[in-house]
């Protein structure tokens, strides 16, 4: 089967479900000051396609290898590998509303939200120039039940990558996550090969 990338059509998902939602929408595109790097980000999220309009695109570095639990990325001086592990309820404080899981260790999560997850992002290594970039584990390991790619009419499709910015000196990786009971996507951005901070936008179908 032949991995593609593709531009899904997807609107903004509508829920049925009464509880308590704890997720954050301050971590958004529409929260980011209009600057470069929001100018930057738009030309590859679907939150910021609406300001994408006009806009070049930045240099990507595609991924290199994947499966099941994870997706490698590798081009010119950059290196990235993405871990996915399995979740064990065992070894988190799960707070609940009524029957549905709001909060983990006491803090919100992404991905098929009210549920108890399969998975979690576990580990992100990022290597710039034979230097390793630390992303601390909060800006990742909330992201639940990460699909790194997905099946469109029977083709197999991602849209992750990794982009650079004009001047070389911001690196933004992007994953996004395809799933009917509610996608997200999320962008970290490093600067000078120092980590800066990530945008995270949810409710996609």
């Amino acid at each position: 089967m032949v991995l593609c990338m593709s531009m899904p059509v997807i609107g903004h998902a509508q829920s049925s479900v009464d509880f308590t939602d704890t997720r954050k929408k301050n971590e958004g595109f529409a929260k980011l000051p209009k600057n470069n790097i929001r100018a930057d980000i738009a030309t590859f999220t679907l939150s910021g396609i609406d300001e994408a309009v006009g806009k070049s695109e930045l240099q990507k570095i595609p991924f290199t290898k994947f499966g099941d639990d994870f997706m490698d990325f590798s081009g010119g001086n950059i290196k990235v590998t993405v871990k996915i592990s399995p979740f064990d309820k065992t070894k988190h404080r799960l707070d609940y509303d009524d029957k549905y899981l709001i909060k983990i260790d006491r803090k919100t999560y992404y991905g098929n939200y009210g549920n108890m997850p399969k998975t979690y992002l576990s580990n992100i290594t990022l290597v710039i120039d034979n230097d390793t970039v630390v992303i601390p584990p909060s800006a990742y390991t909330d992201l639940c039940n990460l699909n790194l790619t997905y099946t469109d009419q029977g083709t197999l499709r991602s849209r992750n990558g990794i982009y650079e910015s004009k001047d070389g000196h911001t690196i933004y990786l992007y994953l996004f996550s395809k799933d009917n009971s509610g996608s997200y996507e999320v962008t970290w951005i490093i600067q000078d090969k120092k980590y800066v901070r990530r945008v995270l936008d949810y409710g996609f179908m």
